[in-house]
Formats: C-alpha cells, sequence, structure tokens
C-alpha cells in the first residue's frame, strides 16, 4: 500500500485541481490505479458515462453514470475496474474548503452514493465551472483566485452531497454542536494512534466529556466514544489487512500497551480476535508488498 502525496501539476499550487477519467487512463499506462493507495487529500468523481467499479476500506462499489465516489484523506482504496468510466476527477487538500461544516461533512456522507438524474447535469456544469476557473487562475493568477475556486469546490459538493448531509446554517445550535465535532475529529485524526480515551480530548480542546458527545452525536448519529474506536478500529483493520506487520506491531503502532490489550478491543469491536478477522479475507493477488503508487514518475495522484 503506497501512501499518495498531493502534488499539483507545476503552476496549479492552489489545492485543487480537475482531471479526468480519460486523463487517468492515458497516464497510467502501466494498470496502477487497480493497485492499493492511500492518499493524503480528496478525490471527488462524477460518473458521467459508462459502468465500473471501486473498493474503498474492504467496501466494492458499482460505479454507473450519476455515481458520485468521495475519498476521503487516509482511505485504502483502488480504482478496480474504470476502464468505460468517462467523467470529472477533482483532487483537492483537506483545508481547502472555506466551511468547516462542509469540511466535516467527510465523516458523515457515504464513499459513493448515486444523484437524482436531473441534478447530474447541474453537477457537471459545476465541475466544469471549477476547472475553467481553474485553468484561467493557471494562466493568470489573481489575489482572489484561491478564494473563488474554495467557494466553487463548495457549491460543487453542495450540489451533490446527499440530501441527508446537508450542513447547517452558521450561527444555529446544531452549527455550533459541528463547530466542536469539527475540533474533536481533528484532534482524533491526529492523536487517535495515542490517545483511546475521550476525556483527554475533553481536556485538551477545553469541553468535558458530555459537550463532546453531544456534539458527536449531533454531527454522526454516535457518542464521542464510539466515534473513537470506530476510528481505532478502521486502522487496525486497514493494517492488518493492508501491510505485513504482526498483530504486536499492529498493536504497538496503534498505542495499546501490550497485544493482550489490542486482542481484547478488536474482539470486543469485531466479535473476533485480529487472526481471525484477517482470515476472513480473500487473498488478492494485487496486493503485493511490492505495489506501486498512480504518483510516481509524471503520473498525477488518484
Amino acid at each position: 500500500m503506497r501512501q499518495l502525496r498531493y502534488l499539483p501539476a507545476v503552476g496549479a499550487t492552489y489545492g485543487v485541481e480537475v482531471l479526468s477519467f480519460a486523463a487517468l487512463r492515458k497516464t497510467d499506462t502501466e494498470g496502477r490505479r487497480t493497485q492499493l493507495q492511500r492518499p493524503d487529500f480528496h478525490v471527488l468523481a462524477l460518473i458521467t458515462k459508462g459502468s465500473g467499479a471501486h473498493e474503498a476500506d474492504f467496501q466494492r462499489y458499482r460505479l454507473h453514470e450519476g455515481s458520485i465516489v468521495w475519498i476521503r484523506p487516509g482511505v485504502v482504496h483502488r480504482w478496480s475496474d474504470v476502464d468505460r468510466l468517462e467523467g470529472p476527477l477533482i483532487l483537492f487538500q483537506p483545508g481547502f474548503l472555506p466551511d468547516p461544516g462542509l469540511d466535516s461533512m467527510d465523516v458523515t456522507s457515504p464513499t459513493c452514493w448515486c444523484l437524482p438524474s436531473q441534478a447530474l447535469p447541474l453537477a457537471v456544469l459545476a465541475a466544469e465551472h471549477l476547472d475553467r476557473e481553474h485553468h484561467a487562475a493557471v494562466q493568470s493568477p489573481r489575489p482572489a483566485s484561491s478564494a473563488l475556486l474554495s467557494h466553487l469546490l463548495a457549491a460543487l459538493l453542495l450540489r451533490v452531497l446527499p440530501r441527508t448531509s446537508t450542513p447547517l446554517s452558521p450561527g444555529t445550535i446544531g452549527s455550533r454542536q459541528l463547530e466542536i465535532f469539527h475540533a474533536y475529529r481533528i484532534a482524533v485524526e491526529e492523536h487517535f494512534t495515542r490517545r483511546h480515551h475521550v476525556a483527554d480530548y475533553a481536556q485538551a480542546l477545553g469541553y468535558d466529556v458530555r459537550t463532546l458527545t453531544r456534539a458527536t452525536r449531533t454531527a454522526t448519529g454516535t457518542g464521542a466514544k464510539a466515534f473513537l474506536d470506530q476510528r481505532i478500529l478502521l486502522e487496525a483493520k486497514r493494517l492488518l489487512a493492508h501491510t505485513d506487520l504482526p498483530v504486536g506491531r499492529c498493536a504497538h503502532r496503534l498505542g495499546f500497551r501490550d497485544t493482550g490489550n489490542f486482542t481484547t478491543f478488536f474482539r470486543r469491536q469485531t466479535g473476533l480476535a485480529p487472526t481471525s478477522w484477517t482470515a476472513t479475507l480473500h487473498p488478492d493477488p494485487i496486493d503485493s508488498p511490492h505495489r506501486q503508487s498512480l504518483h510516481e514518475g509524471k503520473a498525477p495522484p488518484r
């Protein structure tokens, strides 16, 4: 599994870039898109034509016209079948969006969903507008270029998000809860391999545990402890499935005192010991220790 860093094209340093599946296939002549990779940036894909498949964090998704794929930073994924797909691919860095509420939507919205038929043309127009403004910003930079691109990206996301994932208006009680959760989520992402107790995050952020729990439940439907445990569990599954690390090393990576504590945690979350869970996975010949990423050479990251 290769770690992919955001490396924009020369002169395109705005934190966002619009590409396409056609460009992906053209630059990736060796088919590295089908191999596991883990980006540190977002990828938003709009499927305008064709059919295919995508895999992300142990889930397989069938893609067709109207499908939306949002790959978040840290997700282990691969484009398992995109030879017949058409549509734009938007790459953007964390923190590029103008609204923290929108940035927090990456937690509660799914990886793949389907747009209503009447919404797809509008989404494509929004992506094309972003693409044209990005091209203009590269050719003739202006002080407002970054802000313009950021808001156009936000408009595109608002157009394609599922109806159940619409962010709350600023100033509302729910919006305040979302801001608190946003801070908690960032802290969890930074420290979950060392801090396993909500109280530690509450103290660091200046809230009490009940405040973090209410905010997390408002944003995700689960409490702060469950959110933290699920983040640790997801990383444990990624390490067990996509690396050659033994269970003891995985436990150490995730901040557990010893293998026994890690096994107890994993069994409580999944009902299986780590080795038993790993045995349930189907071996895949693509998953070799010599994987190459789409980002080598001149190929853009995906």
